[in-house]
């Protein structure tokens, strides 16, 4: 029976080893669970590209939207598990989505297997021109007069930018009115038309509304000011040291990928990160690169249990469950 299990298992071996040698021999599709031209498709696209020109195919980005990122990150935890379906994911849909739908179906720390982080990016918070606040102070100040009374707008359910307005009321104490929207652009565009109060939502989507005069930015969630729009205060420096929630962005795969895959994936994910191309581009955006000591997918799996923990006592608080 030994002999018979040594066997097999030398067989499965070799099986996986050819596949990995092999491995891309076609297209490979990154599913992006948003929708075309937010801060997540941006990224994605920036990276498939670098990552199609290292492995020799190219990486495809799909926007699967629906069901605040549950839609599409459910179509690659069910897909074949040979490295060719991917999902670029992010805080939200691998984190805070386990405790935000109660019949998620599946668990991020099992049924995804992770690649790599691509990038961290601060939340921005904006108001309306018409809303006639200025700064942190006299947002606070409107939210604790009036409760429930400004309009705050994101996204859409399960989305980084509800989860930022959620953490904010949360971290403030204060209470807001919600507007969920179908992606973020519609939501700005009701912010620039004073329709809503405020948003919070990433740099790669705010800094261009600010520079441009559209809105007000009156905080980043950044450690320090971030260079593209050095007259906004980080939420310390306004006052709110306690919102420090950035977006993380990674890519996984299904969890029975076998492992010469996932590493020849990783492989690839670190090159195109290194490439100075997309440097540029990603601090053009203000989308920080990881750390070395972020990169990887252990980092990855470590930070994806972190923040579930992290999550769950703010939701459970709010009282937020989604279906």
């Amino acid at each position: 029976m030994r002999s018979v299990i040594a066997a097999v298992a030398a067989v499965v071996l070799f099986v996986h080893g050819a596949a990995a040698e092999s491995f891309p021999s076609r297209s490979i599709t990154l599913v992006v669970a948003a929708a075309a031209g937010g801060t997540t498709d941006v990224l994605a696209r920036i990276v498939a590209k670098h990552m199609g020109e290292n492995l020799g195919q190219s990486v495809i980005v799909e926007n699967v939207t629906g069901g605040g990122a549950t839609v599409g990150t459910r179509r690659v935890v069910r897909a074949d598990a040979d490295g060719y379906t991917l999902i670029f994911g992010n805080v939200g849909s691998l984190a805070a989505n386990v405790w935000l739908f109660p019949n998620l179906g599946f668990d991020p720390r099992q049924d995804l297997a992770p690649i790599g982080l691509v990038a961290i990016v601060p939340m921005v918070l904006s108001v309306s021109k018409k809303s006639g606040i200025h700064d942190m102070a006299g947002l606070i100040a409107a939210l604790k007069a009036r409760p429930g009374a400004l309009n705050f707008g994101h996204a859409g359910p399960g989305t980084t930018t509800h989860l930022a307005a959620i953490t904010f009321l949360h971290v403030t104490g204060t209470q807001a009115h919600d507007i969920p929207y179908r992606g973020s652009g519609p939501a700005i565009n009701d912010l620039v038309a004073g329709t809503i109060d405020a948003v919070i939502d990433q740099t790669v989507t705010m800094i261009p509304m600010h520079t441009g005069g559209n809105v007000t930015a009156i905080a980043t969630s950044s450690s320090e000011r971030v260079a593209q729009i050095p007259d906004v205060p980080t939420f310390a420096q306004a006052g709110v040291p306690a919102f420090d929630l950035t977006v993380w962005n990674a890519i996984e795969a299904p969890a029975a990928t076998p492992k010469p895959v996932l590493e020849r994936l990783e492989s690839s994910l670190k090159t195109a990160l290194a490439n100075p191309e997309l440097k540029h581009r990603f601090a053009e955006l203000a989308a920080d690169i990881p750390r070395p000591d972020q990169v990887g997918a252990e980092p990855l799996r470590r930070l994806i249990a972190s923040d579930i923990e992290r999550f769950g006592p703010i939701i459970k608080a709010v009282g937020v469950k989604l279906e």
